[in-house]
């Protein structure tokens, strides 16, 4: 029995002295975490996106604008930037997710994707047009929900103002941009004459209004009447267009996306209206007949002449920093199938917008604990001079009350084939009070 406990006792010991030795193998194996122990940072994700209209009249646009999206979400996920030219930088644990439904343009449909999409947790927005954008932004507003878009700006989204905001200017404004471009060029002793050639359709329409008439009219203008032509014609407007003739008008401000401007201004060429035939006439359209789109499509000679306001530089002109970052993005994401629609760079402002929200958002108020008000109210209200490299016609700012992002509009004109920039002109901020 002695000699089993001492066995025993001799056990224990060796036992014990063992234990130290394995604690210190153990410790050399797994040094203590290098941020003093702390967890690492949980993970988030934030969705941006919302309502597309990849069906019907702006299905190109539409697919030009969410590429832009997603692969300006790819680019700030790679490498945590916000832009090649911007020093700020976008949390580390937080992923951005892009979130969209096609709506077709269809109300039903875009009321259902704006409770879906909201219901997965949207914090920002974005409406496909101004039929679906008229349809929910008073849902926006009472939720407190931001929603920028490349594809919607029109007067109903500042009277008042509510939480859509506007990226480029109202078409009123572009209009009063070209007739103070060509007032300042006019050079006869009488005063010229200008009328109005625009789709039949709720945008065209909206520069149909007293403020319109009143403010040309305050600048020197005769204002001669009105010319509605389908949204897409069927058939060449022929019998509008030689109303311009018989009323002897000098310019012809429009509305027209460019499956409406083309076949308009190939009518006009062939009844020798233009810049430089027959009977001189001066063409002007607001922004949805972007001139990078209208010439390639048109040529040196039809598209001769045309004036567009509101748009953005053409994707060739690499001396602008966003210009040049979009065709970055296509060289790294999609260099074999590139998107050469002008609304891209429409797009990359319009999510540059959502992502700068969520990160101003998230230096006052947490992550996981955001909501779509601090959102609005830290994010989009907090935006000043957000610089684009040059593809909105000033930098972006907004504020409680204050949706326009911009304050001058960008005036381009066809000369020769090539685009050139007229300069920019203030805003006028005509639009019908309600």
């Amino acid at each position: 029995m002695a000699k089993i406990k001492w066995l025993l006792i001799a056990s224990l010991a060796i036992v014990l002295l063992a234990v130290p030795m394995f604690g210190a193998c153990e410790g050399e194996e797994e040094p203590p975490p290098s941020n003093g122990g702390e967890p690492p940072p949980v993970e988030y994700t934030l969705y941006v996106g919302g309502g597309m209209s990849l069906t019907g009249a702006f299905a190109e646009d539409s697919a030009a604008v969410l590429a832009a999206i997603e692969d300006y979400v790819q680019y700030v996920n790679d490498t945590k930037m916000m832009a090649p030219w911007r020093s700020e930088t976008f949390p580390d644990n937080v992923t951005l997710e892009v979130l969209w439904r096609d709506d077709e343009l269809n109300v039903e449909k875009a009321l259902s994707i704006y409770e879906e999409l909201k219901a997965k947790g949207m914090l920002v927005y974005r409406t496909s047009g101004s039929p679906t954008a008229l349809a929910i932004m008073n849902l926006l507003n009472e939720d407190r929900i931001g929603a920028p878009s490349a594809l919607v700006s029109g007067p109903y989204l500042l009277s008042p103002p509510k939480t859509c905001f506007t990226l480029y200017p109202i078409y009123t404004d572009d209009l009063a941009a070209i007739a103070d471009w060509f007032m300042e060029n006019w050079t006869e002793d009488r005063a010229p004459r200008v009328a109005y050639l625009t789709a039949d359709y709720p945008s065209g329409k909206s520069i149909l209004i007293p403020e319109m008439d009143a403010y040309l009219e305050s600048i020197g203008y005769e204002v001669v009447g009105t010319q509605l032509v389908p949204l897409v014609p069927t058939s060449p407007p022929t019998t509008q267009l030689l109303w311009l003739k018989e009323n002897n008008v000098d310019l012809a401000l429009c509305w027209m996306i460019n499956p409406g401007a083309q076949p308009t201004i190939k009518e006009a060429v062939r009844l020798g209206m233009g810049t430089n035939l027959d009977y001189e006439i001066t063409f002007g359209f607001a922004a949805p007949a972007h001139l990078p789109v209208f010439v390639p499509a048109m040529g040196a000679e039809l598209s001769e002449g045309v004036v567009v306001a509101g748009s953005f530089p053409p994707l060739d002109d690499l001396a602008t920093l966003g210009i040049a970052f979009c065709n970055e993005l296509q060289d790294t994401y999609h260099p074999n199938d590139r998107v050469t629609h002008v609304m891209y760079e429409a797009g990359l402002v319009e999510v540059m917008v959502q992502v700068e929200a969520l990160r101003l958002a998230m230096l006052e108020v947490p992550v996981g604990e955001l909501t779509s008000v601090d959102v609005l109210e830290y994010g989009f209200y907090k935006i000043q001079g957000l610089d684009t490299g040059g593809i909105s016609s000033t930098p972006l700012t907004f504020g409680p009350g204050d949706v326009e992002g911009v304050d001058e509009v960008r005036v381009d004109q066809a000369q020769n084939g090539v685009i050139v920039k007229l300069g920019t002109w203030p805003l006028r901020h005509l639009y019908k009070h309600e």
